[in-house]
């Protein structure tokens, strides 16, 4: 039995196909259908409340018996400047003005990490999700280690070798190879490092070749031909995030979705502006901003994310959605419109399994 076939055989899986965790997007519904449609749904809870989180793993439960993933961020506690974030804040301030809004006096960091969460953990030690997967960074080896004494599979997020390497040094079960083509944030570890940029499928054969661990490919994967060629390059099974956002069962927002139908959806890029950490999504005047050559130094995640947020609800209160983080993968033109049990089978039929 090959690799991808244990790693489905593990959690009752009959296709190597994964729903990628999506903050704001993914809901029990989305995470239930694809589950029970024999993929794997994952459920986002990076900036959920341990409250929030505890209602959302207990509706999806409800819907399901099958397993899923929970997603939590591990990034580091943000460093606090306030004349770096008080500059920010004034380069944004015209914006603010332009849509009739103050812009805010004091800024705070609106996501808890899970490396500060003990709760969390908790939460998931009652719960026994069956997976719990970490974003941006990783918990201590002593957390892994509780969460494997319950029975639940860990995977960690890496975008190059050397994260791949710490998460086997931690002892966590799989790698989620994420490349360059992803949607939404970047997994690095430490953003102010040179990110190696690597394709997803390059970052596959690279960690194939040298971890010895169920490599799960992530990035601009859309239809069946590219979870193959995943596969083929040495993945166990292929994470799909963008090709799930039109679904009915997602929570992205009308606009998100009109602008994901559009010909914008073909103009993604990386930006640090809405977030403070490197994200890729449709470009908008947001991301454009942040391209000027008097751009200041971007506050540290997730502080700058405060700032993004509140531009946003004071530009969609004029009607404008041109500062939202419409997050998107490289190929978001070719997301389909369809219930994520439809595009399973779709996704199927392609693969020709």
């Amino acid at each position: 039995m090959n690799n991808s076939a244990l790693f489905l055989q593990r959690f009752g899986l009959r296709y190597p196909i994964i729903q990628a965790p999506m903050a704001g997007v993914s809901t029990p519904e989305l995470v239930a259908a694809v589950s029970e449609a024999g993929g794997l749904g994952s459920l986002a809870l990076g900036a959920s409340s341990v409250e929030q989180a505890r209602k959302m793993i207990a509706a999806t439960q409800a819907l399901t018996n099958k397993a899923f993933n929970v997603n939590v961020f591990c990034h580091l506690t943000p460093t606090r400047d306030a004349k770096v974030e008080q500059a920010w804040v004034d380069y944004l301030s015209p914006k603010f003005a332009e849509f009739n809004a103050a812009p805010p006096v004091q800024l705070s960091e609106i996501y808890q990490s899970f490396l500060d969460n003990p709760e969390m953990l908790a939460l998931f030690l009652e719960m026994k999700p069956a997976i719990v997967s970490f974003h941006f960074n990783l918990p201590a080896k002593h957390v892994v280690e509780q969460l494997q004494s319950q029975g639940i599979y860990t995977m960690g997020t890496a975008t190059n070798l050397a994260e791949a390497l710490l998460i086997k040094e931690a002892g966590i079960d799989a790698i989620i190879a994420q490349g360059i083509e992803a949607g939404g944030h970047r997994g690095m570890f430490n953003v102010d490092a040179d990110d190696e940029q690597l394709t997803t499928y390059d970052l596959v054969q690279l960690l194939s070749q040298h971890i010895d661990l169920p490599i799960i490919a992530a990035g601009g994967i859309m239809d069946g031909q590219d979870i193959l060629i995943a596969l083929e390059k040495g993945a166990v099974a292929a994470q799909l995030g963008t090709a799930f956002i039109l679904c009915p069962e997602s929570a992205a927002s009308d606009a998100y979705r009109q602008k994901l139908k559009s010909q914008e959806a073909a103009n993604t890029q990386l930006t640090a502006a809405i977030s403070g950490r490197p994200a890729r999504g449709i470009v908008n005047q947001f991301i454009r901003i942040a391209q000027q050559e008097n751009c200041p130094k971007i506050p540290d995640y997730p502080i700058a994310y405060d700032v993004g947020k509140q531009l946003n609800a004071a530009a969609s209160q004029s009607g404008s959605d041109d500062f939202a983080a419409h997050w998107a993968g490289q190929n978001a033109s070719k997301a389909r419109e369809m219930p994520a049990k439809e595009l399973i089978k779709v996704l199927v039929k392609e693969m020709n399994i």
